[in-house]
């Protein structure tokens, strides 16, 4: 069993309002001196620059996660991490049926920024990101375990787009079985307010700019080597098990 320092919640220059130096490769090289083993990139509504976050990850020596951080109806955040590069791409295709179009403005949100392994630039992403798509919060755990993810709300500890500042509680329905908090400090509070065990929280930064991303603190104590498959794969065993 080996300990693996974890960020799982990360955006890059796609993100609206992220720091166009946040390219997957200095993310990963920001990880890769802060000490981390596994990170996740989570952009807003899109899964855009994974390909390149996973290039980059293999010359860092880091575990690469996919992910979306996807807006619902109700402007509730949440995390969805795909076990596969290739599932979080399929989804990513399905929720471009649910987004919202509307014209970006790269003066007000940043310049939604796509880039290839190398930190080329490959596109930019003309409409907005950061906005509602029309997926309600009960759709998006069974469509996000459908591509074989994982689902869970996004910095409940957060009045912005937080689980429970949106609704005034944690829900009982949908039902999940983790959730996200920015404070890990908060941890035994929100373990009382909504019943959940320590094992059940993950701790991520949200991080849109480099010095953001966390340094070792929460890991993850999974039986696998130090980076790659069968570590992502341990991790997914490990996340599904949390109940």
């Amino acid at each position: 069993m080996n300990r693996f320092y974890y960020d799982l919640h990360l955006h890059s220059c796609l993100s609206p309002c992220g720091d166009n130096d946040s390219t997957p490769d200095s993310i990963v090289g920001m990880g890769e001196l802060n000490g981390l083993n596994i990170m996740a990139l989570t952009d807003h509504n899109s899964c855009k620059n994974c390909p390149a976050f996973f290039k980059a990850a293999e010359r860092h020596g880091i575990t690469a996660v996919a992910g979306m951080e996807l807006t619902t109806a109700e402007d509730i955040h949440t995390v969805c991490l795909f076990e596969s590069l290739e599932a979080a791409l399929d989804f990513d295709r399905e929720i471009e049926k649910r987004r919202i179009l509307i014209p970006n403005r790269s003066d007000v949100f940043g310049d939604q920024l796509i880039l290839d392994g190398e930190d080329n630039l490959i596109g930019r992403e003309e409409h907005l990101l950061i906005n509602a798509t029309t997926l309600s919060l009960e759709e998006v755990p069974p469509l996000c375990e459908s591509y074989g993810g994982i689902c869970y709300p996004a910095h409940i500890d957060r009045e912005s787009n937080g689980v429970i500042a949106v609704l005034g509680a944690f829900p009982t329905e949908p039902k999940f079985s983790l959730a996200e908090l920015h404070d890990g400090a908060l941890m035994e509070n929100y373990c009382e307010k909504i019943g959940f065990k320590k094992e059940q929280f993950i701790v991520s930064s949200d991080a849109h700019y480099l010095w953001d991303i966390k340094e070792q603190s929460d890991y993850f104590t999974l039986d696998a080597e130090k980076n790659g498959d069968e570590v992502r794969k341990r991790l997914f065993e490990f996340l599904r098990g949390a109940e």
